[in-house]
């Protein structure tokens, strides 16, 4: 197809993607006391190491998000990290199936302490329809705190972002008063 017609064709079409979302300053203000207070605890970034143990990749999705520019999270000083052995943060999404079990728990045991596990979706903290759906069975071990131990759980099918920030935000919440 020649050059002409793919730009006649994309001109004709037009935008098809949803508007971007309009700028929330009750959010940003969020962001502010969030980057406060991480760096009031860790006197730095919090490192992050998402672990998908089974989820659809809905939260996955919400959590790309999070990397975008309207919510900016490293920014703020959160950022993602590779290995386990480098994170303050877990951040698990999906009912942890049967063949993931056992990896979720050595990344659990090689992050070093202080570490918080942070729960996302109504897979992963059991919650709803859906957290039934996939509750206990033979292939897998059910939500993430029958798994490992979880200081915050974000519900949602999927979470939003926001939700997500607040979920970040009550686990290094917890770290002030640990």
């Amino acid at each position: 197809m020649a050059t002409h017609l793919i730009l006649k064709k994309i001109f004709n079409t037009g935008i098809v993607s949803e508007p971007a979302p309009e700028a929330d300053l009750s959010l940003r203000l969020r962001e502010q006391e969030l980057h406060a207070d991480i760096l009031k605890v860790f006197g730095q970034a919090v490192s992050i190491r998402h672990v998908d143990a089974g989820s659809c990749n809905g939260c996955e999705l919400e959590i790309h998000a999070l990397g975008g520019p309207h919510y900016n999270i490293e920014g703020i000083g959160v950022k993602f990290a590779a290995s386990p052995r480098h994170v303050d943060v877990l951040l698990v999404t999906g009912p942890v199936t049967r063949n993931l079990e056992t990896a979720l728990k050595r990344t659990y045991d090689a992050t070093p302490e202080p570490k918080w596990v942070v729960a996302m979706g109504d897979c992963g903290c059991g919650c709803g329809d859906i957290g039934a759906m996939f509750g206990e069975n033979y292939a897998t071990c059910g939500k993430i705190s029958s798994v490992i131990p979880v200081d915050v759980e974000v519900p949602g099918c999927p979470p939003t972002p926001t939700a997500l920030l607040q979920g970040i935000l009550a686990a290094v919440s917890q770290s002030k008063m640990a």
